[in-house]
Formats: structure tokens, sequence, C-alpha cells
């Protein structure tokens, strides 16, 4: 019975076992096709003449296949250089190996941050509604409709002092600016702190009373950055917060499509 359960693996050799052939079949399927692939058949055809040169005692032709073994893996590396090259960049391709790739919504979001940085820094005043899951197309109609992809430089091309959208809002529904020079709802309210805001953060509080929107708003005078949704306005926010709140509202919008 002792001599039968040395017959029986263990689940580490089992484990080990497994791992060394799902690693040669990793490998059989990267040189699959190719010169390397040719080059294995013809080492396993030495190997066989070896192995019948041992039990034959075939000393001479022994010898020389030792000999080719000995030298014939460094000459092997050197002549197939080039696919040893692929086969390594091709098991690079692995998903486990790959950078992680950056979504779209993570690109959009670093766009507007790196505007709204950029103009705070500057103090240019600028107003952004990011569209929720309420449309915005009527509040984009008072602007000048377009389509195109949101980038930091069209945004701040817009709101450069002088531009003739600079006063007005952009209006961004997905990834793209639908209208810029917007004319948006001045807001409604009680809160006494709200009753001396310049018309960009009256104008971001209407917005967010009347739609799901969030909207950006620089300003002008001291460059602090603030954010309306719900009817309130958030003031002094940093731009990993605004990263956050960002965030939540594409989130929302693409979890309610």
């Amino acid at each position: 019975m002792d001599q039968l359960q040395l017959l029986i693996p263990a689940w580490g050799d089992i484990l080990e076992i497994l791992f060394v052939a799902l690693l040669f079949f990793r490998i059989l399927l990267l040189i699959h096709r190719t010169r390397a692939m040719q080059i294995l058949m013809g080492l396993l055809v030495l190997a066989s003449i070896y192995l019948f040169s041992q039990l034959l005692n075939l000393q001479l032709l022994e010898y020389l296949l030792e000999a080719v073994f000995q030298y014939g893996v460094i000459a092997a590396l050197v002549v197939f250089q080039p696919e040893l090259r692929t086969a390594l960049s091709r098991l690079g391709e692995n998903r486990w190996f790959r950078e992680p790739k950056v979504s779209s919504e993570d690109l959009l979001i670093e766009k507007i941050v790196s505007a709204v940085k950029a103009l705070s820094s500057k103090k240019i005043g600028a107003i952004i509604a990011v569209e929720g899951q309420i449309s915005l197309e009527a509040y984009g109609e008072t602007g000048s409709r377009e389509r195109i992809e949101v980038s930091s430089e069209i945004l701040q091309t817009i709101f450069t002092p002088g531009s003739p959208l600079h006063d007005g809002a952009v209006v961004i529904a997905g990834n793209e600016i639908r209208s810029a020079g917007a004319i948006l709802p001045l807001g409604s309210f009680r809160r006494v702190e709200y009753k001396n805001l310049g018309t960009r953060h009256r104008a971001a509080i209407g917005l967010s009373q009347e739609t799901d929107a969030m909207v950006i708003v620089v300003s002008e005078e001291t460059g602090n950055i603030s954010v309306a949704r719900e009817g309130r306005l958030a003031t002094k926010i940093e731009p990993f917060q605004l990263r956050e709140r960002l965030g939540g509202i594409l989130q929302d919008t693409s979890s309610g499509t």
C-alpha cells in the first residue's frame, strides 16, 4: 500500500503539472505557424535520435548530438532572435500585462478639469453646463449651436476675453460641446448668501433648479471655482473635488441611459 501511495500525486504536484502544461500550451500558441515551430519539431527528432543512440550504445552519435545540444541553443538564440522578439511581444499583449485603458468618461473629465484649472489660474470668467439625464437642448438653442468634441483648448478659446461667446454658457452633452454663448435662466432663491452673486453664479443656480445638470462657474474676480447642482451652489471647489463631482454626474447619466 505504501508503494501505491507514492503513485498518488499530492495537490502541489497536480498544480505544478497543470502550470507546466499551461506554460507549454501558451508557448506552442505563440510559435504556431512560425519558423520556431519547425525548429522545435527538429529538436524533437534530434532528441529521439539521441535516445535511440543511448539505447543502442552508439557512442559516436551520442557524442555528436551532445555537442549539438550544447552549442545549438546559443546558435538558435542568435538565428531566431526576430521570432523570439515577436513571441515575447505577443506575450506582452495579454490583458493581464496591459496598462489599464483610460475610459472615455475619464478623458472627458480630464479635459474639462484641465480647462477649468487654466481659466481659474488666469481669472477668466466661465460657465459650463454638463448635461445630466434631462436634455439641455432648449437652453442650447439660445446660443451658437455646435457639435464639437470637448477639448481643453476649445473651452479656453471660447471663454477668452473679447470672444463673442465669452459671456454666455457652454453646454456639454456626452463628449460634445452642443452650444456656446447660451443664455441660462437666472435662479430664484431665498438664501441670503446668494443675494450678492454675479450673473454667472445666478444663472448656474437657475439651471440647476430646473434640470439635473451640473453647472461649473469660474469667477473672473477671484478665479474661484463653484459648482451648482439641484439648486445649491458649492464654492471654492478644488480640482480633485471637481473630478469627483463630474464623475458622479457622468456615472448617473450613463447608468440612466
